[in-house]
């Protein structure tokens, strides 16, 4: 592999290049909560790998003890949330729609945003004793990328399961549900993102992004329109809800919601 071309340390994450592979390193320690500036850090590394030609794979991981907890919660209060939805689905469309395979390594606490992000990449490898899950009900809210792409992928009754409870699961359950690949130790999920970077360096670049693009054709008309409606329901019902700020309110107080259904 050629030697590091770039190594950025961005406020957020760790960025480094090694043509033909990228990687993305969440690093807001202790849990790589997703703040305003690791969206926009996130979104700077994927335009300037989007733009590189050199590059055909993307490794994303998280420093330290996990991937990700989620979206900070401080940035779902009124006058922070229509403004955070766009920074973070900017985001995930950066993903969705980029022309690079993409590959989530997952430990630690994989929540929410955070399994938001994992569950948009091509592939998605995890450690067994990964935690996985959508908590936003248990805050009065709900994830609006899971809400739109996750039926497809861990299947309708499943993704209801987790979104309407909130409950968290391991990884071994979250890849038998088709959300990751593999589950596997922690001393072997390291190896094996590395194996399948190398049994794709090995394909031709240009094949594997309009075979990427044809995969995901039918999905991404959907996934477009459906996470628009998502966005367009959360902002103009569920915050408007005495419920949805009750339940931010009580999580930033350390303390338990009082929900009115209101």
């Amino acid at each position: 592999m050629a030697s590091t071309l770039v190594e950025s340390k961005l406020a957020r994450l760790t960025f480094d290049i090694a043509p033909p592979v990228a990687r993305i390193v969440l690093r807001n320690p202790p849990l790589n909560v997703i703040d305003i500036p690791m969206m926009e850090d996130l979104a700077h590394a994927l335009g300037e790998i989007e733009a590189r030609s050199d590059i055909s794979v993307v490794v994303l991981s998280g420093e330290g003890k996990a991937f990700s907890a989620g979206v900070d919660v401080a940035a779902h209060t009124p006058d922070k949330v229509q403004a955070m939805l766009v920074k973070f689905h900017t985001v995930i469309r950066a993903l969705v729609a980029s022309k690079k395979v993409t590959i989530a390594a997952v430990h630690g606490h994989c929540l929410g945003g955070g399994a938001e992000l994992a569950m948009v990449c091509d592939m998605v490898y995890t450690s067994g004793a990964a935690q996985w899950g959508f908590p936003e009900i248990k805050l009065g809210c709900y994830p609006p990328v899971a809400c739109t792409a996750l039926a497809a992928l861990a299947g309708q009754k499943r993704a209801a399961e987790l979104i309407l409870t909130g409950r968290t699961i391991s990884g071994i359950e979250i890849a038998a549900t088709g959300l990751a690949n593999r589950a596997l130790g922690d001393e072997e999920l390291a190896a094996t993102v590395d194996q399948t970077v190398s049994e794709l360096l090995r394909l031709s670049p240009a094949a594997l992004a309009v075979t990427k693009k044809a995969v995901y054709a039918w999905d991404a008309m959907h996934f477009d329109k459906g996470l628009a409606r998502a966005e367009k329901i959360y902002l103009e019902e569920l915050m408007k809800t005495a419920d949805a700020q009750e339940g931010i309110s009580a999580f930033l107080e350390k303390r338990a919601p009082k929900w009115t259904g209101k």
